[in-house]
Parts: C-alpha cells; sequence; structure tokens
C-alpha cells in the first residue's frame, strides 16, 4: 500500500488510505451468503479497535463499517443492490473518513446507462459490456464484490467503472485452521485500482475469507490464530513482486559508468557547476572530472544531455515499506527517516534492501513509543509506566536506533526521564507534545526536534485540559486565524526553540492536505503529478480530509495553513533548523513539501542543500553522502533542468543512481500503474 500514515503517495482509494491511516487487521465473521451476517472485527495491535457487518438478503446487502484507531477512523453504512448479472446495480455510501470528512457516494445502473456521484463530483457511462462499480469509499467489503464479479468472467478481466479495467490473477491455495475445523482458501492478486495489487483469500466457494498485507491481515471470526503465519506469507508473497521488479529495473553494471554533459548541484555553495563528467564505479563516485577528459577502455557512457545531477535527498518523516521504498527512490529519494513501524516487519525490510534484493532508500531508524491509552497508537511500544518507558528507550539504544520518538498519549511527567536515558545512550528525542502537555514543557523536557507543525502550534490556541490524542489536534487548526503571532507567548516559545537549539519536522504538506484539500478539486499540491496516476488514485487524489460543511470552517481552515505557513518562517528566519518529512509516503509528496518552503522564504538552492548535505550532516552521515564528490556513496539523480531556477524540475527525473545501482524511472512506474514523467537518458554499454 501506498502509505499516510498516510500516504498519499499518491493519494490512495478511500478504502486504501483508510487501511494505512488506521493500521487495521480485519477479522471476517462468516461467508456473506444470502440472509447471513458477514461479520468483521478490526483488530490491530492485538486489540478490537472496529467492526465491519454485512447483512445480505436476496440481492441486497447493508454494510456497517466502524473503526477508531489513534483517535480517529471511519464510519460508513453502505447498502448494495444486485442486478441479476450479479454486479451492483444500485450502490449507496454514507458517513466520514478518517479525517472527519463527509462521504455521500451513490451509483445507479438503468440498462445501459450508468450514473455516479463521489467526491469527484457526477459521472456517468454508457456501459456496453459488463463493467463493475469500483467504490471511491467502499468498506473492506468491496473485495467480495469485485471478486464475484471477476470470477465469473473469462480471464478474471473486466472494464471497471469510472475507468480502467480490474484484473483477479489466481494464485496457491492453501490450508488454514481454527475452531470451525480446517479450511481451504485462494490467494488471489487484485489490481486495476491503485499503484498496488491487493491480495485477498477466498474460500472454494469463492466467498471472502480475507486479506492479508505484512502489517495487517483480514481473516474470518475463529482463525485469529493464523495472524502471524497469514502476515508472514504476506511479506513474502510482496518481497517475491518486489524481487521480480528490481530484478527488471535496477541496472548494475560492472565497469566504471561515465556520466558526462552533465552539471552537478554543489550543495556546498548551493550553486550548478560547470559541465563536468562524473564516474561511478561499484557503489561510490570514482571522479568527477572536466567534461573534455578522454573516456577509459571498457566505460560504460551515460549522456546527460546537459542536464544537472542532484545529490540523493532525505526523506526525514517516512514510515517505509516495500512500495514507497522504490517509489521513493525513484524519486531521488535515496535515505529516509522513519519514524515509526513494525520493529520486526522494518528489521527484515532493511535487511533485503541493504542485500539488493528489492530497490529502497537507506534508513534512518526512529524508535517509536507510545503511553497506552484509549486512543493510543499501535506501533514500537505502548507503555504503561515509566520504567517501562525507559526499558523502551534501552531496547531501541541496544539495536542502534538514532533517536526515540514520543507519542500522543504518552504521560508528560515521564518524559524528561526518557530523554535523559536516550542522550544518555546517545541517542536524540524527537516526538509530538502528548496530550495536556504544551511545546514549552517539551522544549524544557530536552526534545532535540518537534514533530509536526500542528503539535508545535496547538499549546498557544487550546486550553489545558483540551484532549489532544483525538482529531481535535486537526480540528483546532481552524482556531489559528485569530492568533497574534506578535504575541508574547508566541514568541517565548520560538524563543525557548532558538535558545535550545531545537530543530522541527513541520510536515507542511499533510497540513496543506487536510487544510486545503477539497472534494471535487485537485489538490494544489497534487496537479503536477495526478494525470499520471491509476484511475483509483487520480479519483481519490479530488476527495476533502475534513469536514467544512459547517458555516466558516472553509475560510478558517484555509487561514489556518496561511497562519502555519507564517510561524515555519519565523522559525527560519530565527536560525531554526527545519527538516523535510511528509508523513504522507514522500516520492511525489516529497517534491511538494520541498516546494512549500519557498513560502515560508527558502530559495530553491537553500531547500536542495537543505534536502541532501545538511540533512546528511543533521543525522551524522555527511562524510558519506549528502553531495556529489570523489569518494562518496554513488547516490544522487539527474534532472533535464536546473533546479536552482525552477524547483519543480525535480520532478522530472531521467535517471537515479542509490548505492551505485542505476534505475530509470520511465521503466518503474509502469510497474505501478503510473505514467512515467522523463525519458531515460541513452546509455552506451561498455566494449572492450
Amino acid at each position: 500500500m501506498l502509505s499516510m500514515q498516510a500516504i498519499q503517495l499518491p493519494q490512495m482509494p478511500l478504502k486504501r488510505v483508510i487501511a494505512v491511516s488506521t493500521m487495521l487487521l480485519l477479522t471476517a465473521a462468516t461467508s456473506a451468503q444470502a440472509g447471513e451476517s458477514a461479520r468483521y472485527s478490526v483488530i490491530f495491535g492485538g486489540r478490537n479497535i472496529g467492526h465491519v457487518i454485512a447483512e445480505t438478503t436476496g440481492k441486497r446487502t447493508t454494510i456497517d463499517y466502524d473503526v477508531k484507531n489513534n483517535g480517529r477512523g471511519p464510519t460508513m453504512k453502505e447498502t448494495i443492490t444486485f442486478g441479476d448479472d450479479g454486479l451492483p446495480s444500485a450502490w449507496t455510501i454514507s458517513g466520514t473518513t478518517t479525517f472527519g470528512s463527509h462521504v455521500d457516494e451513490r451509483f445507479a445502473r438503468n440498462g445501459s446507462r450508468a450514473t455516479w456521484i463521489d467526491a469527484t463530483g457526477k459521472g456517468g457511462a454508457t456501459v456496453t459490456a459488463p463493467a463493475v462499480y469500483v467504490a471511491q469509499g467502499g468498506s473492506p467489503w468491496s473485495d467480495q464484490v469485485y471478486a464475484r464479479a471477476l470470477l465469473k468472467r473469462p480471464g478474471m478481466t473486466m472494464p471497471a467503472l469510472p475507468g480502467g479495467t480490474l484484473l483477479l490473477e489466481k494464485g496457491e491455495t492453501l490450508t488454514v485452521k481454527g475452531p470451525a475445523g480446517s479450511l481451504d482458501v485462494t490467494r488471489y492478486v487484485l489490481s486495476g485500482i491503485d499503484t498496488t495489487p491487493e491480495t485477498m483469500l477466498l474460500d472454494a466457494d469463492g466467498d471472502f475469507f480475507g486479506s492479508v498485507s505484512p502489517n495487517s491481515v483480514v481473516v474470518r471470526e475463529g482463525y485469529e490464530g493464523e495472524e502471524v503465519r497469514l502476515r508472514k506469507l504476506a511479506a513474502d508473497w510482496s518481497t517475491q513482486r518486489f524481487v521480480a521488479i528490481q530484478r527488471e529495473v535496477a541496472h548494475t553494471y560492472r565497469a566504471p559508468v561515465r556520466i558526462r554533459n552533465v552539471r552537478v548541484f554543489d550543495a556546498a555553495k548551493g550553486v550548478l557547476t560547470d559541465r563536468v563528467s562524473v564516474l561511478v564505479y561499484g557503489n561510490d563516485i570514482a571522479a568527477v572530472e572536466p567534461p573534455d577528459s578522454p573516456p577509459g577502455k571498457g566505460e560504460v557512457a551515460i549522456d546527460g544531455a546537459g542536464g544537472t545531477l542532484v545529490p540523493g535527498m532525505y526523506e526525514m518523516h517516512a514510515h517505509v515499506n516495500q512500495e514507497s521504498a522504490l517509489l521513493n527512490v525513484i524519486a531521488g529519494v535515496t535515505s529516509v527517516r522513519d519514524m515509526g513501524n513494525d520493529n520486526a516487519v522494518l528489521d527484515t525490510l532493511i535487511q533485503r534492501m541493504d542485500a539488493g534484493e528489492i530497490g529502497g532508500p537507506r534508513v534512518i531508524r526512529s524508535g517509536f513509543i507510545e503511553g497506552k491509552s484509549p486512543y493510543s497508537a499501535n506501533h514500537g511500544f505502548v507503555v504503561d509506566s515509566q520504567d517501562a518507558a525507559i526499558d523502551a528507550v534501552r531496547w531501541y539504544g541496544a539495536r542502534g536506533f538514532w533517536q526515540i520518538k514520543i507519542y500522543n498519549s504518552m504521560n508528560p511527567a515521564w518524559v524528561p526521564a526518557m530523554v535523559a536515558e536516550a542522550h544518555q545512550l546517545g541517542m536524540r528525542v524527537a516526538g509530538h507534545v502528548p496530550a495536556f502537555a504544551s511545546a514549552d514543557q517539551m522544549i524544557e523536557a530536552g526534545y532535540d526536534e518537534m514533530t509536526h507543525i500542528n503539535q508545535f502550534v496547538l499549546g498557544w490556541v487550546i486550553g489545558p485540559d483540551e484532549d489532544t490524542r483525538t482529531l481535535f489536534r486537526l480540528t483546532a487548526l481552524k482556531r489559528l486565524p485569530g492568533l497574534d503571532l506578535a504575541s508574547a507567548k508566541v514568541q517565548h516559545t520560538i524563543d525557548r526553540m532558538v535558545e535550545g537549539h531545537t530543530a522541527i519536522d513541520p510536515t507542511l504538506g499533510i497540513h496543506e492536505n487536510l487544510l486545503l484539500n477539497r472534494d471535487g478539486h485537485v489538490p494544489p499540491g497534487a496537479v503536477d503529478y495526478v494525470d499520471h496516476l491509476p484511475i483509483g488514485a487520480r479519483r481519490d487524489a479530488m476527495k476533502g480530509w475534513i469536514d467544512v460543511s459547517k458555516s466558516g470552517d472553509d475560510a478558517a481552515y484555509r487561514q489556518a495553513f496561511d497562519k502555519l505557513i507564517a510561524v515555519t518562517k519565523m522559525l527560519h528566519d530565527r536560525g531554526v533548523f527545519i527538516v523535510f518529512g511528509t508523513d504522507t509516503g514522500g516520492s511525489f509528496t516529497y517534491h511538494r513539501e520541498l516546494e512549500l518552503y519557498q513560502k515560508a522564504g527558502m530559495s530553491a538552492s537553500e531547500i536542495l542543500t537543505r534536502a541532501t548535505l545538511e540533512s546528511a550532516r543533521y543525522v551524522g552521515r555527511d562524510q558519506r553522502s549528502g553531495s556529489i564528490e570523489k569518494g562518496k556513496l554513488a547516490d544522487f539523480f539527474l534532472v533535464p533542468g536546473d533546479p536552482t531556477k525552477d524547483l519543480k524540475a525535480i520532478k522530472t527525473i531521467a535517471m537515479v543512481v542509490k548505492d551505485g545501482t542505476f534505475y530509470y524511472p520511465s521503466e518503474v512506474y509502469p510497474k505501478f500503474g503510473i505514467e512515467p514523467f522523463a525519458a531515460a537518458p541513452e546509455v552506451t554499454l561498455a566494449t572492450d
């Protein structure tokens, strides 16, 4: 899955946004036979956090879907009526999304005419052949609809509405065990909706048994004991796909590679060099030579066509998975800082990337620690005492994590001891502002870095008893327009940041999505890539995140984003170190993240330097990365234009080199259903 962790990387169909944002494990109660109930428990981290209930009577199914994790989640009601052909003839969906925006989606088919209305607006089509409607806001039970339709079709493929083509591919059969006995289920892979296929399990009758991923599993009630095994299988299946992609798209030349006719972004000076040739051998930059230097024997030659080589960039707020890993690399992001993950899954992923089995960036690990509460996020460690919190810090320290990250439900009274232990072990501390605490308190406690601009500013506009473990930490931002940034309380907090040399990870892009995205409109951050995405991702990009139906809220949220930009500019002007991270999966959204700092007063050159050399220095890796110099790692990318004049040039990447392996995005993007942005450079292979 692409991730909000929510990615919108690019933004996913709503069902998949929900799955990633709330990090679900779903369990299904029974197959959806006519007149029966299919009940699903929603489980993550061993906790039941919601339900899906599908009641079928004749040709009509109603679905009740409600999930709450980390203080947020979707609530949906659906009604589906099936025609004689087994395809939906009517489908209505109403409720609220993960972040609170309203859903009122409707589909109807009358003869050859199909009409629908969703977040993108009204649509319609004359259907001359069987086609299945793909719901924008559908619950996980939607997979049952698609599977039933496709199993009846030759080749298990058929057109989709509003567009595209669905394909169901059959895999192996396995036996699962539960109190009801053993059951044979078969793996099927559904593609055509999003950038990554979805894996589901169907029983012998073709009914939905579950869907699986490395982090989440959907199984029928009674088969929860298979969860660990199924997640491992999902990881193996996903890895097989990405290993196959890596074999096709990763070019490792067993010879020196001369990239000629290029200029290099000098990250130390913030300017482009004159034209040069850059030589790569193995995983290192072997030389940077004048353009007229004669080539040696046995070299591979790549014509840069006068373009620009930029050092590999650092995405500083990732929640990396196999898909986002490769998509980040081909977006020029060769290093990421993971800000919270399943520790075991991340360890395995890093091992596979470092071994070259799958494509991905270098990873700097943050150890996630959350306090136990009804609103807990379920990454890393969830603790219920100061001693347990300190034990978690020690666990991360013993495994070489670069920092710890403290989350919303942590008891603020425990933070000073956690910070002291982390610093003693050589780790930095970043985090949210725990509920019922303030940014000032966390700076005083010793935070090295504040996470998210909303977390930083909330203390200026909320009361000490207001709970930020829920969506309130987002909706309270509409109070910002009335805030005087020259007030004593604002200036006091900024002074403390400066005095404490405390950095900040604003994640402006996710706040832009939250505060500015509106139904039916292409988001400002997606205008340069949305038309390149698969139909499902394009469609869901045009979806608002929050409820703006109340009078005055639309304007208040828009003004709130302007205020966040103004605060970020104040921090930059005062010399506070700003790191660039997305929390939306990186890749395309990372490019937008960089663009937004131009609004905060940074030039394109300053932004590129911060994204490369200064970020490398911040995490202690500048001796080997962050700039294009002899002896450093071969991590950089090629763009046709000059990004110091127009930062948008980083969106048209022709080639990426990571650890000496060459990737051409025009070969990779089609594997994800994405239309490429630039052609690959001309490559002449070595001859003796």
